[in-house]
């Protein structure tokens, strides 16, 4: 198992953080756009005076190596169930893929502390399981690789969005 933090900072105040995050029009872009998955859809989202709800199913590119690639198959996608939590502000998430659900795990969570005046620390706590024999490991660093490199990018993206559509 793999558990790993990723921690960025982003030019914006906590609630502007949020409200981007929880956009529909900028994750279809980040996704899309900023990240070249080759589908990404928003199947449902729900907002209370309590939680959000956000379900939604990414086909990334997926950059594996060919014993991998052979075993999650060329139309790979997965389905990310995830909650915030209004009065914590913790946003968690589970996410399962289109294949071998029942042998790896994805989730984590996420949360922002202000750093200033207009700037927040995103802190994201992943972890990565596959119970695959003699793989197992090469899946869980493939996939650790996968994703920090997507978080990574989101940085600029949502940068760039911010400059493009306000930042308030």
């Amino acid at each position: 198992m793999s558990k790993f933090t990723l921690v960025h900072e982003i030019n914006c105040d906590a609630d502007t953080f949020w409200r981007v995050f929880l956009d529909q029009e900028y994750n279809k872009k980040l996704y899309l756009e900023g990240l070249g998955f080759n589908a990404y859809d928003i199947l449902e989202q729900h907002e209370t005076d309590t939680t959000v709800t956000r379900k939604v199913k990414g086909a990334p590119k997926m950059n594996l190596p060919g014993p991998i690639a052979k075993l999650v198959g060329a139309n790979f996608s997965y389905v990310e169930d995830g909650k915030l939590d209004r009065a914590s502000k913790l946003w968690t998430w589970k996410v399962t893929p289109s294949s071998m659900a029942d042998k790896v795990r994805n989730e984590g969570s996420l949360r922002i502390e202000p750093i200033g005046d207009n700037k927040v620390r995103r802190i994201a706590d992943l972890v990565v399981e596959a119970k695959v024999f003699g793989v197992g490991g090469l899946i869980e660093s493939s996939l650790e690789k996968q994703l920090r490199e997507g978080w990574e990018a989101s940085v600029p993206f949502m940068h760039k969005w911010l400059a493009e559509h306000g930042n308030g």
